[in-house]
């Protein structure tokens, strides 16, 4: 019985060496590689929070000038329910906007947000365009396959 468990320990000693020598280190992982000529994501804001706004915004222009997916990525950003401040030209975004938009980023407000809350579309930006329903448009990109992000 002594010698079983003595071999099962060096047995179990050498499987745990095998394993941890074969994994990857992080200084040489480099992350995935955009072997697609075409990606396609649709971000989505459905937060008041400027925090979240500002994050998602950066986000979205993080992927735009990642080297992988530089000129090989077409973004959507839909906001719905609060998101909708995003788009307020009392807000705080226009020019962030405006620079993501220049970049070919998709900016689209939900139709059923502007009607459910009464929102004056006068006090939103003149340049973003408009979609029935925000889950709506979620749930096509989706199956069309385009990655949903929310961050």
């Amino acid at each position: 019985m002594k010698n079983l468990l003595k071999y099962f320990i060096i047995i179990l000693a050498v499987a745990t060496i095998r394993t941890a020598s074969a994994q990857t280190s992080n200084a040489d992982f480099k992350g995935a590689t955009a072997s697609l000529s075409h990606y396609k994501a649709l971000y989505f804001v459905d937060d008041t929070a400027s925090t979240k706004i500002g994050m998602t915004l950066r986000n979205i222009n993080n992927a735009l000038e990642d080297p992988r997916l530089k000129g090989k990525v077409e973004i959507e950003l839909v906001a719905f329910a609060g998101g909708y401040t995003m788009f307020l030209k009392s807000g705080k975004y226009e020019s962030l906007l405006l620079g993501l938009q220049k970049k070919g980023v998709i900016l689209a407000e939900c139709e059923n947000t502007i009607k459910e809350r009464k929102i004056d579309k006068a006090t939103l930006f003149d340049f973003i365009s408009y979609v029935p329903s925000g889950n709506g448009e979620i749930i096509i990109r989706g199956n069309e396959g385009w990655t949903i992000v929310h961050p």
